[in-house]
């Protein structure tokens, strides 16, 4: 049987990012595009890294005592007009549902941007008592916005998948001291499986949420130069609560309105990963959310095929207890094909076994994020592997930490600030006055905004802009 041709990405990353990033995401079978504009197709791939992500996010909100729930795709126009600020935030970007067949319908149906309204026309009567709270509930779906003419895969489509968590507290202490909680486990998401390294920060008042009293992000930077927001906390404080009627008797027997969050981590961060890890050769994927974690190939005659297919998967047998293991036992295809098409899909360690290896009591293995191939024995290899995967997890999240760091400037003019923009990209730390004026004349002047206000950084004593006290330093940067 004749080989198909191995697949190739013809953009360099470094020179057409964006050509490179469709390749990759394309040719690594991550997604594919759909008939409707902006939506995508999840491929086995993309959408067995996102269920890894799922399940360790998971774990975690139930360790912090989070239930999940599901509530309804579509909500009425009546709920969804009940916050102001909330339905002005959206209103640009809601599908509606307006036909059931060939009748029109009583009221128009909002397809899901975002669960708040429907969700809390329910809490407002579940609640009752202090007793009744807090409650903590979660919900995995999918949302629809319609609004933007240029989507890119994962990082800005139509519709993702996410999660959306909502919880209630009786005080806004308790409101407040769950922001920590709940970045912390998104921190650990971004880092620890995605190998992603972020900025913590608060958001501007015209960059938060629609409805919130304070947006908190994680804003991770693209290898273009453009940051990129991650997953978000929203202190919704009592804005939807008094919208809706969500009330409560306090312990003193008074009625008081309830205190209420919003957060959420989306498919995009598979984008984010594919575009910071992934190289010239494809898909780039650290070990912790790689459906196959080592891939086994036999490199095999006519002669030696059935022993080599035999010690092939005895090792399968041992690495599978330590690792998502998948043996390529594929005859149809060269092994210098399977090379090819594991690169590019990006499984991190590459296990080769041939006569030789067998004689010698040893596998060839090859890194997948520094290219490397060495030999490691039979006796002990599961712990190799182990370590192996341990040390190229590191690898790329150091990698791209050192490329964060590297890319965050200061400026202490506004000409200085419109030249790094310009020039080099990055993010840039600024100090702001705190008034939106200010603001706009940043985005005005640079074509770039403020992303977040870091909750550690440099002081400055100036407003870039206006030159008055600095109450703020803020992350300026192009974005997506």
């Amino acid at each position: 049987m004749e080989e198909s041709r191995p697949k190739e990405i013809r953009a360099k990353k470094s020179e057409n990012f964006d050509e490179w990033y469709t390749q990759v995401i394309l040719k690594s079978e991550l997604m594919d595009y759909s008939p409707v504009s902006g939506c995508m197709v999840f491929r086995p791939l993309a959408y067995a890294i996102w269920e890894i992500i799922q399940k360790a996010a998971d774990e975690m909100f139930k360790a912090a005592g989070i239930q999940n729930v599901y509530f309804p795709l579509l909500i009425p126009e009546r709920l969804l007009k009940k916050e102001q600020e909330h339905v002005k935030g959206f209103a640009p970007e809601v599908a509606w549902v307006t036909e059931a067949g060939n009748s029109k319908l009583d009221e128009r149906l909002a397809i899901r941007p975002t669960s708040e309204t429907i969700m809390y026309d329910s809490f407002s009567k579940w609640i009752r008592s202090w007793r009744d709270l807090p409650l903590k509930f979660n919900q995995w779906n999918s949302v629809i916005r319609w609004e933007f003419r240029h989507p890119t895969p994962f990082l800005r489509s139509r519709e993702f998948l996410w999660n959306e968590g909502h919880t209630v507290y009786a005080t806004r202490e308790e409101a407040e001291a769950e922001r920590d909680v709940i970045l912390g486990i998104y921190s650990r998401i971004t880092e620890e499986y995605l190998a992603l390294p972020g900025i913590v920060g608060k958001k501007t008042d015209k960059e938060k949420f629609a409805g919130a009293i304070a947006t908190y992000s994680i804003e991770h930077l693209l290898p273009d130069g453009k940051a990129i927001q991650g997953p978000d906390f929203h202190l919704d404080g009592q804005n939807f609560s008094k919208a809706f009627e969500i009330t409560f008797l306090n312990k003193d027997g008074k009625r008081d309105y309830a205190w209420q969050n919003t957060w959420a981590i989306t498919t995009r961060e598979i984008g984010v990963m594919v575009a910071t890890h992934s190289d010239d050769r494809g898909l780039v994927l650290p070990p912790m959310v790689a459906p196959i974690q080592v891939v086994i190939i036999p490199i095999v005659d006519e002669r030696s095929k059935d022993k080599v297919l035999a010690v092939a998967k005895e090792v399968r047998s041992k690495i599978a207890k330590v690792a998502r293991v998948h043996l390529d036992d594929r005859d149809y295809y060269t092994a210098g094909w399977k090379f090819n098409e594991w690169e590019m899909k990006g499984v991190p360690l590459r296990m080769e076994i041939g006569p030789r290896d067998i004689k010698a009591s040893q596998v060839t293995l090859a890194r997948r994020d520094t290219m490397e191939r060495f030999t490691a024995g039979m006796l002990g290899l599961e712990q190799t592997v182990v370590d192996v995967l341990e040390s190229i997890q590191n690898n790329l999240f150091e990698t791209a930490k050192k490329f964060l760091k590297e890319n965050i400037r200061n400026a202490k003019s506004l000409q200085e600030l419109k030249e790094m923009i310009s020039k080099k990209g990055g993010i840039v730390q600024v100090g702001w006055c705190g008034m939106q004026s200010c603001e706009d004349k940043i985005k005005e002047e640079t074509g770039a905004k403020i992303t977040n206000l870091p909750l550690e950084a440099e002081r400055f004593e100036r407003c870039i802009v206006c030159g008055m006290q600095a109450r703020e330093t803020a992350n300026v940067a192009r974005s997506y």
